[in-house]
C-alpha cells in the first residue's frame, strides 16, 4: 500500500488535509467518500513527508489529555451501542460527534480514519498508548477475534471504574497530609524569618549589651540569620533535591530502588502491596475472560501493577509457567503475593474459571485497600499534629526561658 496526501472540503465546506494509505487514487477516493470528504487534490507521499506527517498526526491526536471519568463513560456507550447491533463505524463517529473530551475527540477522528480504511479496532487504538494502555487495547484485540467485543469493553469499563475509584481514594487520602506538611513548612519559615529576629532584638535590648542568651534561642537566631541572607540557597538545595530526585526516579534503576525503598516503609508497605495485589487480580481476570493467552496475559498485567517489582516477579512467573509450571505454585513461593491468592488461584486453575475466581479477590483486597488507607489517615494526622506542635513548642521555649532568666535577674 502507498501513502497518500489529500486536500479535501467536508460538509460544511471546510478544507481538511491529511495524510492515507491506499492501494491507488481511486482507493483514497473511496476511503474520502466514506468519511463525506469531497477530495480536491490527491498526491502521492514521499517517505519523508509520511514519516514527518505520521509522527506530527500522532503528536497532535496524543497531546490532548483525556480523563479517565470519559474515558470510562466512551466504553460503556461503545459497548452499548456495539451490543443493540449499531455498526462500529456509525458507533465511533456518534461518540465522537458529542463527546465532552476535546482530546477524546481528536482521537477518535483518528481511529474512525484507520477503521474505514481497514484497520482493527485494536489496532487504530494501539497508535494511541497515552490514552488506551496495554490492557485496553489487548482485551479490545481479544473481543474482536472471538466476537464479543461488547462483552469485553463491559469488562474495561467496570475495571477503569474500579481503578479510578482506587487512585481516587489514595489521592483524596494524601491530600490532607500534604496539606499539613506545607502548612508545617510555612508556618516554620514565617516565624524563622519575620518572628524570631524581633523576638530576638527585644531580648538584647532588655538584657543589654552583654546577655548570655540560652543555647537553645541562640541556635534559633543563628537559624533565623542563616534562612534571611541565604534564602535563596535554601531554596536552591531544596528545589535541586526535588528535581533531581524526580529525574532519578524516572531512571530504571532510580524507579526500581525507589519502588524498593516504599515496599520497606511501614504502613506504606501495607497499602503498596495490597494496591498491586488487587490490580493483578483485576487485570489478569479480565484478560483472562476474554481470551487472552495466559503469557501474554502476564506480560500485560505486569506493566498495569505500578510497581516495578512486581513487575519483575510476574515476568520471571511468566518464564516459570512457560517452563510448565502452574501459576498458582509459583505466585504462592513469592512473598510478595499473599497466600490466598495462590489458593484461589489453584481453584481456578482445577475448576476453569480463573477469571471468576480472580474478580473475588480483586474485590476484597480493594476493600483491605480501603480499610489501610483509613488507617493510615487516622495516623498521620495525629502526628503530623504532634510535630507541628514540637515547632511550635520548640520556638516558644527558645523564648520564654530567656524571658524567664530575664526576669529572675530582674527582681534579684
Amino acid at each position: 500500500m502507498a501513502s497518500f496526501l489529500y486536500v479535501a472540503t467536508d460538509s460544511k465546506g471546510g478544507s481538511v488535509s491529511g495524510l492515507v494509505e491506499a492501494t491507488d487514487r481511486a482507493g483514497v477516493i473511496a476511503i474520502l467518500n466514506k468519511q463525506s470528504l469531497r477530495p480536491i487534490s490527491i498526491k502521492e507521499g514521499s517517505a519523508a513527508a509520511t514519516g514527518f506527517l505520521g509522527s506530527l498526526d500522532k503528536l497532535l491526536n496524543s497531546s490532548g489529555k483525556v480523563k479517565s471519568d470519559h474515558l470510562v463513560m466512551f466504553t460503556r456507550q461503545l459497548s452499548a451501542m456495539v451490543g443493540a447491533g449499531v455498526p462500529l463505524i456509525r458507533s465511533l463517529n456518534s461518540l465522537s460527534s458529542h463527546s465532552e473530551s476535546p482530546g477524546l475527540t481528536k482521537i477518535l477522528a483518528g481511529v474512525i480514519k484507520d477503521v474505514e480504511g481497514g484497520s482493527t479496532l485494536g489496532n487504530a487504538l494501539a497508535k494511541y498508548p497515552n490514552v488506551f494502555n496495554d490492557v485496553y487495547v489487548n482485551m479490545v484485540k481479544a473481543g474482536e477475534s472471538a466476537g464479543i467485543l461488547d462483552e469485553i469493553l463491559k469488562r474495561l469499563a467496570v475495571q477503569q471504574e474500579k481503578n479510578t475509584t482506587m487512585r481516587k481514594k489514595i489521592k483524596s487520602a494524601m491530600t490532607y497530609p500534604v496539606v499539613l506538611i506545607c502548612i508545617t513548612f510555612i508556618a516554620f519559615f514565617g516565624l524563622m524569618i519575620f518572628v524570631i529576629p524581633q523576638i530576638g532584638s527585644v531580648l538584647v535590648d532588655l538584657g543589654g549589651p552583654g546577655t548570655k542568651l540560652p543555647s537553645l534561642t541562640l541556635g534559633m537566631l543563628a537559624i533565623s540569620s542563616f534562612l534571611i541572607h541565604y534564602w535563596w540557597l535554601v531554596i536552591s538545595i531544596i528545589l535541586g533535591a526535588v528535581f533531581g530526585t524526580r529525574k532519578y526516579i524516572r531512571t530504571p534503576d532510580g524507579k526500581r530502588n525507589f519502588h524498593r525503598l516504599a515496599l520497606k516503609i511501614p504502613a506504606v508497605n501495607t497499602i503498596i502491596k495490597k494496591v498491586a495485589v488487587a490490580r493483578f487480580a483485576r487485570t489478569f481476570s479480565a484478560l483472562m475472560g476474554a481470551g487472552v493467552a495466559v503469557l501474554e496475559a502476564l506480560d500485560v498485567t505486569s506493566k498495569a501493577l505500578g510497581n516495578v517489582v512486581f513487575e519483575e516477579a510476574l515476568q520471571s512467573a511468566a518464564a516459570e509457567v512457560e517452563d510448565g509450571k502452574p501459576l498458582s505454585s509459583i505466585i504462592g513461593a513469592n512473598p510478595l503475593f499473599p497466600p490466598i491468592v495462590s489458593q484461589m488461584l489453584a481453584v481456578g486453575e482445577e475448576t476453569g474459571q480463573t477469571d471468576t475466581v480472580l474478580v473475588k479477590v480483586a474485590d476484597f483486597y480493594e476493600e483491605e485497600v480501603d480499610v489501610a488507607i483509613d488507617g493510615l489517615s487516622s495516623i498521620i494526622e495525629p502526628v503530623m499534629i504532634v510535630i507541628m506542635g514540637a515547632m511550635v513548642g520548640l520556638i516558644a521555649a527558645s523564648v520564654m526561658i530567656p524571658i524567664a532568666a530575664l526576669s529572675t535577674s530582674v527582681k534579684g
